[in-house]
């Protein structure tokens, strides 16, 4: 911190500070300027439909995709190289910690296979029913079986 110039004589000492401390309302969008501004110089473009998102092309076709949620940051490339690239830049930058390959977010358990990814809700289905304390109720059909609602109608 520093005194802006125009208090420097004055009595009651008035000081400016140089940056957000966290936990101050202004401290994620300081953050996200900051992280934005590094970002497009290292020559992301920022998503014009998602201004979290930060896209990059490499000119051997391959893709980089940098998303933020928060504190969180989502590194996804098809080039396993380019990604311990960013890892490792972003840990020049900022103070980062790798969590390894994502697992859950926002609710949604992310698990890879041969096929793909496979996004799921179980975890947080489970946890809400067991919250409401519906987890282990009873089983009842409904008055509508599939294929039969034509009955609905008469």
């Amino acid at each position: 911190m520093i005194q802006p110039p125009r208090f420097e004589q004055g009595i009651t000492p008035v000081c400016k500070f140089q940056k957000s401390l966290y936990g101050l309302k202004q401290s994620p969008r300081a953050w996200f300027h900051k992280f934005s501004k590094e970002v497009k110089k290292s020559g992301y473009i920022q998503s014009q439909a998602n201004h979290t998102m930060f896209i990059k092309h490499t000119g051997n076709g391959k893709v980089t995709i940098l998303i933020v949620y928060v504190d969180d940051i989502i590194v996804t490339c098809d080039d396993m190289a380019e990604i311990k690239n960013i890892k490792r830049w972003l840990a020049t930058e900022f103070e980062v910690k790798d969590l390894g390959m994502m697992k859950y977010f926002l609710g949604m358990e992310i698990a890879p296979s041969r096929q793909g990814i496979s996004v799921s809700q179980r975890k947080y289905t489970l946890d809400l029913l067991k919250k409401t304390g519906i987890l282990n109720c009873k089983v009842n059909s409904t008055p509508v079986e599939l294929g039969n609602t034509d009955r609905m109608f008469k």
